[in-house]
């Protein structure tokens, strides 16, 4: 129902969306709190969340397997649901299924699993949570409850982070991955897990946002470049017409050169081309 909606982001249990007035609205499974409506009821309709200046540009809001996130439009980050790693960066590990805000108020975008990666206005990107296969980009394996920078301030808009690994690209258009490997999905032409960005071949990876998707579903990634092109890494299931039957630990061309958005729906991956 409604006319006015302008984002919409689908989760595997849970849907966030918000309307061109700024406000935000959840609808779904609310265990955990994730939904934000200060209990764990499931909802079969949209409703609202609190508050009525929600940034609504692409980026702004994200929805993972136990918690959630948005922008507000002054730039602050607030966060609700599990937070037994910190996914929810309050330096502790108590859920919370009410939104509470982030340290910072110059944040720019944010994507999550079970940790959360975003960005800041100045380019620097930021990682927090879960982080069992070094997925947090910090050259460990160890858990963290607020952010932690990543190296570099570059990043650009279009970054994806899921349950094990991590990609973003940076403005000069470089692309790199880091986490768990066990089906080449880091693009390094090998199965070794990187606990800290490694890029992958090529500086033409486009910088737009919805241009790469880490899909933790069926360990694989997916990635645009700036001339259209859609390649694809990582398990079988790649979109190639190959079946189960070929892993593929380098970035692997899917025919066609329109390709503009894509992203991860919870179990595979949607791509949109241009008419």
């Amino acid at each position: 129902p409604g006319t006015t909606w302008e984002t919409v982001i689908k989760g595997k249990w849970t849907q966030i969306a918000t309307k061109t007035d700024g406000t935000l609205w959840s609808w779904g499974y609310g265990f955990y709190g994730r939904l934000g409506h200060n209990n764990q009821t499931q909802y079969s309709s949209p409703t609202q969340i609190p508050g009525t200046n929600w940034a609504t540009t692409d980026g702004k809001i994200t929805t993972g397997n136990v918690s959630s996130g948005a922008i507000k439009t002054d730039g602050t980050l607030w966060v609700w649901g599990y937070n037994a790693y910190g996914q929810l960066g309050q330096n502790e590990t108590t859920t919370r299924s009410s939104p509470v805000q982030v340290p910072g108020t110059t944040w720019r975008t944010i994507s999550n699993a079970y940790g959360f990666m975003a960005t800041k206005t100045d380019g620097t990107l930021w990682m927090w949570g879960r982080n069992q296969y070094g997925q947090l980009g910090h050259n460990n394996t160890a858990h963290y409850s607020s952010p932690v920078q990543v190296p570099g301030t570059t990043w650009s808009e279009g970054n994806d982070k899921t349950r094990r690994h991590s990609l973003a690209v940076k403005t000069d258009g470089t692309l790199w991955a880091w986490g768990d490997n066990l089906y080449g999905q880091l693009g390094q032409n090998n199965e070794t897990k990187y606990s800290s960005p490694t890029q992958i071949p090529g500086t033409t990876w486009s910088t737009r946002y919805n241009s790469i998707v880490a899909d933790h579903a069926e360990n694989q990634s997916l990635a645009i470049k700036s001339d259209g092109t859609l390649w694809v890494w990582g398990n079988g299931r790649l979109g190639l017409n190959q079946g189960n039957a070929t892993k593929k630990s380098s970035p692997t061309q899917i025919p066609g050169t329109t390709w503009h958005r894509i992203g991860d729906h919870g179990q595979g991956a949607l791509a949109i081309q241009r008419a």
